[in-house]
């Protein structure tokens, strides 16, 4: 049963995955053929990011009361109705109408799931689980790529996948008999848990720290890949096509990365797999500033930087149940998670605002900001965990 739910949710995560990275590999095709700027994307994935955050904010209530197997279920089910919405899309229109649901969908299951984990499995699962959903947004891509190459239209696409995700849906509804621990079913461990406000959780000491410290981690992220093939370019005079090639390589960091991770992290604990993240993430930094001849070192340094980052978001969730208490920590993961949401929504287009007036140089710089008001914050919290 325990082998069986876990491969369950390995597999839910591969689902989510898929759609983060469908939208991109789509946009190029939908936006030609819609006959809309390329910069109307923009509205898409905020609407997403927006139904992600909400949901997230929203999850600590559902799973209190619903459990983390319905609200899995359910959102996956949504994500598929969405899906199917995108691929009956006929103007542009139809896209931000559906871009909601989508993101709802996403943040149901991502925070019912890394709770669910959190408070029923070792850091080593919470690792893999984020691996998979590297998986999974690699998986994306090669199925629009497979539609579009055969001819198939960008809608196959994500009719495919949203024939994979009623699917899955499906099968974690007739899985409810899993969702058990200890023999007890999952959904009675909302009976233990606190369901917490926003304001009674940001008065819960260290909250506050770690909010603001995964907020700076989430922007340090999503600036790093987003921004990387741009400063690549614009910055170090590197061709488009190696940095294109280079920056994807970023997410095999991070996926190869939280696989590591699951190996070694009952072992050295989440605290300093945290540590050892930032260092590489350091590292990384110091390999793509050095003013050196050769592109080599700058290129590796991305990788590296993404093979820093792979620990840090798993460890952080994984130890909400420790730190603040299994009674809190449906509600409290929640907020985490919109917290995620919103620094790798928001620091990103900003890097874009100060590279418009600093230049691209700033890349470097920006990011190490955010890692630095992350680690500080960190490093405040491990203080005050240890005098409580």
């Amino acid at each position: 049963m325990y082998t069986l739910l876990l491969v369950l949710i390995y597999i839910t995560f591969i689902s989510l995955g898929i759609p983060d990275s469908l939208f991109g590999a789509a946009w190029p095709a939908i936006h030609l053929e819609l006959g809309v700027p390329a910069a109307y994307g923009g509205m898409v994935t905020i609407l997403m990011s927006g139904g992600t955050i909400i949901a997230s904010l929203s999850s600590g209530r559902l799973t209190h009361r619903f459990g983390a197997g319905i609200v899995t279920a359910s959102g996956v089910l949504l994500s598929a109705f969405a899906l199917f919405g995108f691929s009956i899309s006929s103007t542009f229109w139809m896209l931000p109408v559906f871009a909601l649901p989508l993101g709802l969908g996403a943040g149901s299951i991502d925070a019912a799931i890394n709770n669910y984990v959190s408070l029923h499995y070792n850091s080593r699962h919470m690792n893999w689980l984020h691996c998979f959903w590297g998986v999974g947004a690699s998986i994306g891509p090669y199925i629009m790529g497979y539609s579009l190459s055969r001819g198939l239209g960008w809608n196959n696409g994500y009719l495919n996948v949203s024939v994979i995700q009623v699917i899955l849906s499906i099968i974690i509804f007739i899985s409810f008999p899993l969702w058990k621990r200890e023999g007890k079913v999952e959904s009675s461990i909302s009976n233990e848990t606190k369901l917490l406000s926003l304001s009674q959780l940001l008065k819960i000491k260290g909250v506050k720290y770690v909010l603001v410290a995964f907020f700076a981690y989430c922007g340090v992220e999503a600036t790093s890949y987003m921004w990387a093939s741009t400063y690549l370019v614009q910055y170090r005079g590197i061709a488009t096509d190696v940095a294109a090639r280079y920056a994807s390589l970023f997410f095999i960091g991070i996926t190869v990365g939280r696989f590591l991770s699951g190996v070694i992290s009952d072992k050295i604990g989440g605290r300093n797999m945290i540590r050892l993240g930032v260092v590489m993430i350091s590292m990384g930094i110091i390999a793509v500033v050095l003013p050196v001849p050769f592109d080599w070192l700058c290129l590796y340094g991305l990788v590296t930087i993404g093979f820093g980052c792979a620990p840090i978001f798993p460890a952080i969730i994984h130890a909400t149940p420790t730190n603040f208490g299994k009674e809190n920590s449906a509600s409290l993961i929640g907020v985490q998670m919109a917290c995620a949401y919103t620094g790798s929504t928001l620091l990103p287009p900003l890097f874009g605002l100060f590279a418009g007036w600093l230049g691209f140089g700033f890349y470097p710089i920006y990011i190490t900001i955010f890692l630095l008001i992350m680690v500080i914050l960190i490093e405040r919290l491990n203080l005050i965990l240890k005098n409580k």
